[in-house]
């Protein structure tokens, strides 16, 4: 899958990239009671300027790509200065509130994600293969604090199994990530030109609070 993703950022095939923050995020976001300061972890982050708009709202981000000309055009995008540092198996780039982990969603561990308060997933679950996508949800929760609220933007389609973005419907969103959060539909539009439509999902990790 890297290596399809890979491909896809060299070749400029990135129609997934928004030049704007996502409707949803900034409609939803406040909605969500996260604490004001809380680190927004960003799984399969791209580009996203989400990122941007989230530190504007005061958070720490916290974003994940392992696709290396997906972290320098964020970073390039701004011209604010970058500091690089090294964890294991990652390489960090940090600008102003933003880090951008360049490295593997699934090598993140918990001791490295320890401040995370809050989540935002527009282009992770989406963009796996149904394969990927059960060991993805169960990856999320270990990283999540039980009462850490997240915003899950999902995508549905009628090409089967063709993808990325993939199709995934209410019942696989239920199946993946009930078991460890609670979930809460927000929003649905419908299919646009494409036959693409999205659902907006509001979530908070199960649990008892310490």
């Amino acid at each position: 899958m890297s290596d399809a993703w890979r491909q896809r950022w060299q070749e400029g095939r990135i129609g997934f990239h928004r030049d704007a923050p996502h409707p949803a995020l900034i409609e939803h976001w406040q909605a969500l009671g996260s604490a004001p300061n809380a680190k927004v972890l960003v799984p399969l982050c791209g580009k996203s300027l989400d990122m941007r708009w989230l530190a504007s709202q005061g958070h720490p981000v916290l974003g994940i790509e392992f696709v290396f000309e997906a972290v320098e055009a964020f970073l390039a995008a701004s011209p604010a200065p970058v500091s690089r540092y090294v964890e294991p198996d990652f390489t960090i780039f940090r600008q102003g509130a933003v880090e951008v982990w360049h490295g593997d969603f699934f090598h993140l561990h918990l001791p490295q994600a320890a401040e995370i308060g809050a989540f935002y997933d527009r282009a992770a679950l989406v963009a796996l293969p149904t394969a990927t996508r059960q060991r993805y949800a169960f990856h999320l929760a270990q990283l999540t604090p039980p009462g850490a609220k997240g915003l899950l933007v999902t995508l549905t389609h009628d090409q089967g199994d063709q993808g990325p973005p993939y199709s995934v419907d209410d019942a696989e969103v239920a199946r993946l990530l009930a078991p460890n959060f609670r979930l809460e539909k927000l929003a649905t539009s419908a299919p646009d030109e494409r036959g693409r439509g999205e659902s907006v999902w509001a979530l908070e990790r199960r649990g008892p609070r310490c």
